[in-house]
């Protein structure tokens, strides 16, 4: 009998990680309600506007950065760490909390942010337009009001760290797990 072949393997040891994860940010403490899965039915909920280009960049906190331009770093610092597991109180790659995981990828950038998601959402100001790449989202999963905190990538994404067995990952705010969770989003650049 012939064994299957390695790429074959590789991707149903992918499938049963996915399927096998859950997720919440246990900065809490609390257990949350399980997080969507990636790759899961995207909702019906109403998806924020889609992210404009960026007004006239301004400084920003290194020298000769603007704030586009950490915008655009941050979210690549975050997206390097996909695949990072899930770790209560983690706030490095080798596991990540919600909270843990934006104060990582922002000092990365030479950013001081605060720990938890509820200094995060006191932090900087409040999002009313289109969302921006570098923006934090929040959302409501342990408890009422900001209780899980991401990085928005732009457009519809955003990429967090989910509890459990979840490890970072890229979802859409518009699943309907998500757009029913939205409870804003904060602008610290």
């Amino acid at each position: 009998m012939l064994a299957p072949p390695r790429s074959i393997l590789a991707m149903l040891a992918c499938l049963i990680a996915v399927c096998s994860a859950s997720a919440g940010c246990a900065t809490t403490g609390a257990t949350p309600k399980p997080f969507p899965r990636p790759g899961g039915p995207i909702g019906t909920g109403t998806p924020p506007a889609p992210s404009a280009p960026p007004p006239a960049a301004k400084p920003g906190p290194g020298s000769g950065s603007t704030t586009r331009d950490l915008g655009y770093e941050v979210t690549g610092t975050a997206l390097g760490l996909r695949g990072a597991p899930y770790r209560d109180g983690g706030s490095d790659p080798s596991g990540f909390d919600c909270s843990g995981f934006v104060r990582y990828v922002f000092e990365q950038s030479g950013v001081k942010v605060p720990r938890t998601v509820g200094e995060l959402y006191r932090a900087g100001h409040n999002v009313t337009g289109a969302i921006e790449p570098g923006d934090l989202v929040f959302f409501t999963t342990v408890a009422p009001g900001a209780s899980h905190v991401g990085i928005a990538l732009g457009g519809d994404e955003f990429v967090h760290a989910p509890s459990g067995a979840g490890q970072v990952r890229v979802e859409r705010m518009s699943a309907s797990y998500w757009s029913t969770r939205f409870v804003g989003a904060r602008r610290l650049l």
